[in-house]
């Protein structure tokens, strides 16, 4: 964090000074885990469902915590304490003064992203496209909520020039309070779908959640023109777009998916690109061109860009994640998180993969968040997973059971499908099946914890 006095924090999130003195200067990281903490920095007590913050307070002045933000005074911790009615509305409200005071100079440029799928990763082609143009911030892994999204602001300095934030979705009003006071200068929108539409109430009031974001970019807005619900949001400033669309500024032209990586060819203002990128998936190829809109309307050109996209081997682990095992076969492990429309993408992926000689095995897990939708969405995918012609399929863990019952059901894949009720069998069952040359995707949401399991498989420790 910028260097602020304790007075001056305390003025920022409207709290009082249970101890410590005014003057003195605080410039640690801010945390809301007592494990994270590090010397000089601020732990922030969060209250839970499970867990009060409060109890931690001195396990962070231990670790070297100079000043708690409390709810309520821990006098008998002898930490310099700053008390609050909602620590979390301190933090938010700590990252918001941050940010003002770091934009004041005129050099920061904030760039938001949010969609039901991609975030995560066109963040990190983004952040690594920008890093060569001066100091970059991005979120670690998907801090992308009321917590995680000001511990990343909190990480800027007055040197930042660029800071990319993800805002996800927690109902209808989360994203608006989030992009009200961060107002990015570009916001990048990149898909409407069904993650977390059980939760809301339908992809209509997704769409809803996922347009707040708009009417608080300040200059420029980048859309996914191949999403028909993204494209019709309305944006008084610069608006462009990506995809296949014809008339979209940063289109795609083609790709072609292997082993090797996926080969993208573009178009950009007149002029045509090939790059291969060691990351697979024509999904990952639309977060390619959302990141490269972004990076280029900010000043990077468009060949060095793609010089540093060509060179990723992982937009982040467990995500389309592709291991050579040592048995010589390969893993995809995508199981970080999964929704309908991810589902389908890594399936199609490994389908196209499966036309090149390869034997194709599917070991899918819960989708989780889905609500009224989840029997619909379960069944869907697992007919898909046969009408793709994948060679195996392994489901694992009772949540996920209609994904088998579907596949089972359709044509004549009956016994091609394979329910496994215990993740703790799974290893053992699946892998004496798997024979060198064979493809394996392992996917899931991060509760049903496939990725471990998709870990174990590829042989990483």
């Amino acid at each position: 964090m910028i260097e602020l006095t304790i007075g001056q924090i305390a003025t920022a999130i409207s709290g009082s000074i249970f101890r410590g003195e005014a003057e003195k200067v605080i410039s640690g990281a801010v945390q809301t885990d007592s494990r994270e903490i590090t010397k000089g920095g601020v732990f922030v007590a969060k209250l839970g469902e499970k867990e009060d913050g409060h109890k931690y307070v001195v396990d962070a002045l231990l670790s070297g915590a100079s000043l708690a933000i409390v709810s309520a005074p821990v006098p008998e911790v002898d930490i310099d304490q700053i008390v609050v009615t909602d620590t979390i509305e301190a933090l938010n409200l700590l990252a918001e003064h941050v940010l003002n005071q770091v934009r004041s100079a005129g050099e920061l440029k904030v760039i938001g992203i949010t969609g039901s799928n991609g975030k995560t990763s066109t963040k990190n082609l983004l952040a690594r496209m920008l890093e060569p143009l001066g100091e970059t911030v991005a979120p670690i892994a998907s801090f992308n909520n009321e917590v995680g999204l000001p511990i990343t602001v909190l990480r800027i300095t007055h040197h930042t020039k660029y800071l990319v934030l993800e805002l996800g979705a927690a109902g209808v009003g989360s994203i608006e309070r989030l992009a009200r006071w961060t107002k990015p200068d570009v916001g990048i929108q990149l898909k409407v779908g069904m993650a977390h539409a059980g939760e809301f109430g339908g992809i209509d009031v997704t769409e809803k959640i996922k347009a707040e974001m708009m009417p608080h970019i300040k200059e420029t807005a980048i859309l996914n023109f191949d999403d028909s619900r993204v494209r019709r949001f309305s944006f008084s400033g610069n608006t462009v777009g990506f995809g296949f669309a014809s008339d979209a500024t940063y289109r795609l032209l083609s790709t072609q998916l292997s082993l090797s990586g996926t080969v993208v060819k573009l178009s950009v203002a007149g002029k045509d690109y090939e790059i291969t990128l060691k990351i697979l998936g024509e999904h990952q190829a639309m977060n390619l061109m959302a990141a490269l809109a972004a990076a280029h309307t900010l000043g990077a050109s468009i060949e060095k860009c793609l010089e540093i996209a060509k060179e990723i081997n992982m937009v982040e682990r467990w995500r389309m994640q592709l291991i050579a095992a040592p048995g010589g076969y390969w893993v995809i492990n995508d199981a970080y998180n999964a929704s309908p429309d991810s589902m389908r993408a890594a399936l199609q992926t490994l389908a196209v993969i499966g036309r090149q000689g390869h034997r194709t095995i599917a070991v899918l897990g819960q989708m989780a968040e889905l609500g009224e939708f989840s029997t619909e969405e379960h069944d869907a995918i697992g007919r898909l997973v046969v009408r793709l012609n994948i060679d195996k399929l392994f489901v694992v863990g009772d949540p996920a059971k209609l994904i088998h019952m579907a596949a089972s059901q359709e044509g004549s894949w009956s016994g091609e499908s394979e329910f496994i009720d215990s993740l703790a069998n799974a290893f053992d069952i699946i892998h004496e099946r798997l024979a060198p040359g064979d493809v394996v995707l392992v996917k899931a949401s991060n509760i049903a914890g496939l990725r471990f399991l998709g870990d174990d498989l590829a042989g990483v420790k």
